[in-house]
């Protein structure tokens, strides 16, 4: 990546939008510490917070979740929080007060009714909303969400995008990156455009539907509504 340089508000919904290759999952990387940048300064308030490991950004605020879910899948929905919640933040040792703690991050997020399935028996939309819900657990300041909807329903999307707004409403700062552009459009604040590396533009999703860069260079002649690929 290449001069990129950007501030997101708190509770805002940043929408990073892109062609493949633009740099969408290489810049939550660098921000989450899976890669360390060559130069620049990933900064959380006035914290500098490059190139730390995740374990340590989990205890400064910051929270990724990952394109293909990973649940513990020998456990229950219930327990896979419960780890995130003994491994957030607040660092609560206690199994009962990690469980309530787990609980209530479920019914935030509509799982409730599952919390004792096992991860595996849930649909990808429910296994969605577990990888959004062990990211809650941890407390985070700012969450970054990576193809959060992809492989979703229009009315699973809906949903997600729905979590995302009452997450915010919490208090919450969201990163978004997501193939689906209407999502993205709909949901968010404002959005950055990656193309090769590099900043192409930034606004609110008015301002960029209408950028004729980022129409040259991604949305093409296409029209929003047929969700071209980020």
């Amino acid at each position: 990546m290449k001069d990129v340089s950007f501030e997101v508000p708190e509770r805002q919904i940043r929408g990073f939008i892109g062609p493949n290759g633009a740099g969408k999952t290489t810049l939550f990387a660098l921000i989450t510490g899976a890669i360390k940048p060559s130069a620049g300064k990933v900064r959380l308030r006035a914290d500098d917070v490059t190139g730390k490991k995740s374990f340590a950004l989990v205890r400064s605020g910051i929270v990724r979740t990952h394109q293909v879910v990973r649940p513990f899948r020998a456990m229950t929905v219930l327990e896979n929080v419960q780890v995130a919640v003994h491994f957030g933040r607040k660092h609560i040792r206690r199994t009962a007060h990690a469980r309530e703690a787990a609980y209530e991050v479920l019914k935030q997020v509509g799982l409730a009714a599952s919390a004792y399935k096992l991860a595996t028996a849930l649909s990808l939309g429910d296994q969605k909303r577990l990888e959004v819900a062990r990211a809650l657990a941890t407390q985070p300041d700012i969450l970054l969400f990576d193809e959060v909807c992809g492989g979703l329903t229009v009315t699973e999307t809906q949903a997600m995008l729905d979590l995302f707004r009452r997450i915010r409403e919490n208090g919450t700062t969201i990163m978004y990156v997501e193939h689906d552009v209407k999502a993205v459009m709909a949901v968010c604040d404002r959005i950055t455009v990656l193309n090769f590396g590099e900043k192409l533009a930034e606004g609110t999703p008015h301002e960029i539907q209408h950028h004729p860069a980022v129409i040259e260079a991604y949305l093409g002649h296409a029209r929003l509504g047929r969700n071209p690929r980020a």
